[in-house]
């Protein structure tokens, strides 16, 4: 492994407490962004979802997956194409991957791939001390999907991002209200009783904090695109409250820290949360 990479992994292992096999997840994020940018993958799709949030806006909890949306419908699009860009940027410096899409068993408007790397190999590639080391299981192995949602509702906007690790590079991402109507979408829809999602939740409070506006357009369209959102009339910043109100109200606190305190590096953090706590943010909640 090249020093820039081993000085890229040391940067992941200090921002993830440590924690070696996030920081080899994380290392592996930016070399394969970098592979991306290589080609014209972001002349066509934007960078989504929690990742985005957590590598350009500061977001503090690690996320595991690389999501991106195209900027508009293509039924045909495929990620075939782009993995070689991933799977060169890697070996040059320094990583053993292997790539390969994931094979759909239905019809759905999500592409995927995964790179597998094993983790102990690599990070041994990167100079991580043998006492360290042999706290890995051997075999283990570092997984990181990449989805591309090939049939995008109306209203995303975007904007260019640059990137300075390993080096600097441009990277299409999502706009904050974007990235805000894909977050609300996942916490009225997703994860209902026995998997909630408190990653949704987590992430809702820190753009809400951020004075993020939340897209009511896209928004609308995302619930529309489910079948969530049926009304004739446009989805206007009242109906969101009251369906926020709603969802609020069924939520599992309990359930909801479980999941998401895997994810950050102090559980006290969400010590705090409640219904009435998630009730005060909304009160925050400004719309575009």
């Amino acid at each position: 492994m090249i020093d820039a990479a081993v000085h890229l992994f040391e940067d992941c292992a200090d921002k993830n407490g440590g924690l070696l096999d996030r920081a080899l997840a994380e290392t592996i994020h930016y070399i394969a962004l970098l592979g991306l940018s290589r080609s014209d993958f972001f002349y066509k799709s934007a960078f989504y979802g929690g990742t985005a949030l957590h590598m350009l806006y500061n977001l503090d909890r690690f996320s595991e997956d690389l999501d991106f949306t195209l900027l508009k419908p293509d039924r045909q699009f495929s990620l075939a194409p782009y993995l070689g860009f991933i799977q060169n940027e890697l070996a040059s410096y320094g990583f053993h991957t292997e790539i390969a899409i994931k094979e759909k068993t239905r019809q759905t408007p999500i592409e995927s791939a995964f790179i597998k790397a094993d983790t102990r190999i690599n990070i041994i590639e990167a100079r991580v001390a043998p006492s360290l080391v042999q706290r890995i299981a051997p075999n283990t192995v570092c997984k990181v999907k990449c989805e591309v949602d090939i049939n995008p509702p109306a209203g995303i906007q975007s904007d260019i991002f640059y990137i300075d690790l390993p080096i600097s590079f441009p990277v299409r991402t999502c706009d904050g209200p974007t990235l805000f109507a894909g977050k609300l979408a996942a916490v009225l829809t997703r994860g209902w009783h026995q998997r909630v999602k408190g990653r949704d939740w987590f992430d809702m409070v820190f753009l809400i904090n951020r004075n993020i506006p939340v897209s009511l357009f896209h928004l609308e369209n995302r619930l529309r695109q489910v079948g969530f959102y049926t009304e004739d009339r446009p989805l206007d910043e009242v109906t969101l409250r009251k369906l926020l109100e709603k969802r609020i109200e069924d939520l599992d606190i309990e359930l909801a820290m479980q999941d998401v305190i895997r994810f950050i590096r102090n559980p006290k953090d969400v010590d705090i949360w409640s219904k009435d706590y998630f009730r005060y943010q909304i009160k925050k909640l400004q719309v575009q």
